[in-house]
């Protein structure tokens, strides 16, 4: 019995290092500044008492520094995602629905790319209420991205919904939207797929090529 407790307790112990190994938060107020890190940690705090998803917030702060971003441009970006964010959730409960942490994260990918609240919210309440948003509103994004306008965007996707298309299908048609919009030349010989990769003399510009020399005439 008092060897169960023992490793009880060293699991329990174990468990909790690791946390502490793992916590963002730590690990924040070593990357960055003191100041950009309280006020960093202060905002993902404050998602976190609105049922924000904070923990995409963290992992955002610890990518950003990691990657070597400048403090101030770290504590900027968090502002800017958990406004978004709270934006995003919002416009999701405007239709009537209970945002998961997915859709909400979603959501405030479009409001960052300048969709309005109001269209989030319309979008939302007229898709099917049996299944998740997170995924067609990545894809808008991803059409977005690609050349479409908002409008046209959510309306392509809410077509789909409404036809039942599933996640897998939306997702095929948004990488399929993503290749329509390759310059024609992209898998052609020469095109932007198929460049080589050092300049021959051939290639090089104002080099004209040399003809081939048949034996027994002049030149």
């Amino acid at each position: 019995m008092k060897r169960l407790l023992i490793a009880v307790t060293l699991m329990f112990a174990s468990a909790a290092s690791a946390q502490t190994a793992h916590d963002p938060s730590a690990t924040l107020r070593k990357v960055l500044p003191a100041k950009v890190a309280d006020h960093v940690l202060a905002t993902i705090a404050d998602a976190r008492s609105h049922s924000l998803p904070a923990a995409a917030l963290e992992q955002q702060a610890l990518r950003l520094a990691r990657s070597g971003a400048k403090p101030d441009d770290v504590e900027n970006s968090i502002d800017k995602s958990a406004d978004n964010m709270k934006q995003a959730k919002e416009a999701l409960e405007k239709s009537g629905r209970k945002p998961t942490n997915d859709e909400i994260v979603a959501g405030s990918k479009l409001v960052g790319r300048g969709v309005d609240g109001s269209d989030i919210s319309g979008f939302a309440k007229t898709a099917p209420h049996n299944r998740s948003l997170a995924v067609p509103l990545y894809v808008t994004g991803t059409m977005m991205d690609h050349g479409l306008k908002a409008n046209a965007a959510l309306e392509r996707v809410h077509t789909r919904l409404m036809q039942k298309a599933t996640d897998r299908q939306l997702t095929a048609e948004a990488n399929a939207t993503a290749s329509e919009k390759r310059p024609a030349t992209a898998n052609k010989e020469g095109g932007l797929a198929h460049r080589p990769a050092t300049a021959g003399a051939m290639n090089r510009p104002g080099v004209t090529p040399t003809r081939p020399v048949t034996p027994g005439t002049k030149r």
